[in-house]
């Protein structure tokens, strides 16, 4: 498709508008890069341009195994290493794509000469302890979902990256998804009008062992799976005024795992709804993100293989006004998100994503999973 750009400039803000306000402002999709790489393979290294020197700390989280494939295949990037000190994972850290990546201690792998980069992938509870030396070592990260169960902490652990200009990328895999950077540009251009309405649903069957493991976070399947739809919600509406979040224990295992919630997200003029379960079958092929809006509505159908589905008030460059089917392109977890660090990392572009975005969206996620979470420091 022919399409014009139409991106908006961005305001600064009035000094009278309150924090608050500012932020739900400037957490929407800035939108700068609508063009980012939506490739199955990760964009080359330019000859003669150096790989950036990358470590990965963990192989506990569930996208561990994926990020260091993407790692290990893109010309980008050079793995020097894994660290992994729980004793309960050293063997899995020893099979599969972690084989022939070098071991080594925390303090060993950041003391390495011309380490620009770490993806830290331990298990949820450990997020936040290893992201926080990492920032202290002067290391950019990228940092895997969500972002821990204190907001205060987070906040600190931004805060002093953005002091020293370093990254903290998140690792919310479908920022990157061509449906959602479809999606974006629709927004940016103004075709979907003001969103009034969005809903979303991510689910799946989980049995056994994970169950038990996720029971361990009150936050339930909002926090483990729902938290990557709170992201793609405050990137079209900020943050909200108001959530209402709802959680239920439906399964008949006796684990005490959230595995049915619900979130409802308000803002003047619209509401947005995230629903996430570990129960529903086939749960995958119904994964979806629909947002509706005064001029269009954009329905993104499965996330996974992504499809979209669109219908505007009046023709746009090509588009019929009726619902009609539009192709994206192949899209494989994670690759475009480090292609896109490693072009923040060299200085090619401004990030995507904000500080106060990702602050804003963990703070989300928290009340969406019933965890209240810490005040927000004002700011000074």
């Amino acid at each position: 498709m022919n399409e014009k750009n139409g991106d908006r400039p961005a305001t600064p803000p009035p000094d009278d508008v309150s924090r608050r306000v500012f932020l739900s402002r400037s957490t929407r999709w800035t939108l700068a890069s609508a063009a980012v790489a939506t490739h199955s393979r990760a964009r080359a290294a330019t000859p003669g341009q150096h790989k950036i020197k990358i470590g990965q700390i963990g192989v506990g989280h569930g996208h561990a195994k994926g990020k260091m494939e993407v790692l290990k295949a893109s010309d980008d990037y050079q793995v020097v290493g894994l660290v992994e000190p729980d004793p309960d994972l050293q063997q899995e850290a020893e099979q599969g794509v972690f084989r022939d990546v070098p071991k080594m201690t925390l303090p060993q792998m950041l003391n390495i000469p011309g380490l620009q980069a770490v993806a830290v992938e331990t298990r949820v509870d450990k997020l936040l302890d290893v992201a926080e030396s990492c920032i202290d070592a002067g290391i950019h990260v990228h940092l895997d979902k969500p972002a821990g169960q204190s907001l205060a902490r987070f906040q600190r652990i931004l805060d002093q990256a953005e002091r020293r200009k370093q990254i903290v990328q998140m690792g919310y895999m479908y920022r990157y998804n061509p449906a959602v950077v479809m999606l974006r540009s629709f927004l940016n251009k103004g075709w979907l009008g003001e969103p009034f309405e969005i809903h979303a649903v991510m689910s799946k069957s989980i049995g056994g062992e994970k169950r038990r493991r996720l029971a361990a976070f009150e936050g339930g399947m909002m926090f483990e799976l729902g938290c990557h739809l709170v992201d793609l919600v405050v990137g079209v509406l900020g943050r909200p005024e108001q959530v209402t979040a709802f959680r239920q224990h439906t399964s008949p295992r006796d684990d005490g795992l959230w595995d049915n919630m619900l979130a409802v997200l308000a803002y003047p003029g619209a509401l947005a709804t995230v629903k996430s379960s570990a129960n529903e079958i086939e749960g995958f092929a119904r994964r979806h993100f629909v947002v509706c809006g005064s001029e269009g509505t954009c329905h993104i159908q499965p996330l996974d293989r992504p499809s979209i589905q669109v219908a505007f008030s009046r023709p746009r460059n090509g588009y019929q006004p009726e619902f009609q089917q539009v192709t994206v392109g192949s899209y494989d977890r994670y690759v475009a998100d480090f292609a896109d660090l490693a072009r923040v990392i060299r200085g090619e572009k401004d990030a995507d994503y904000s500080y106060a975005h990702d602050l804003a969206v963990q703070e989300t996620v928290l009340q969406a999973s019933k965890l209240p979470p810490e005040p927000v420091a004002a700011a000074s």
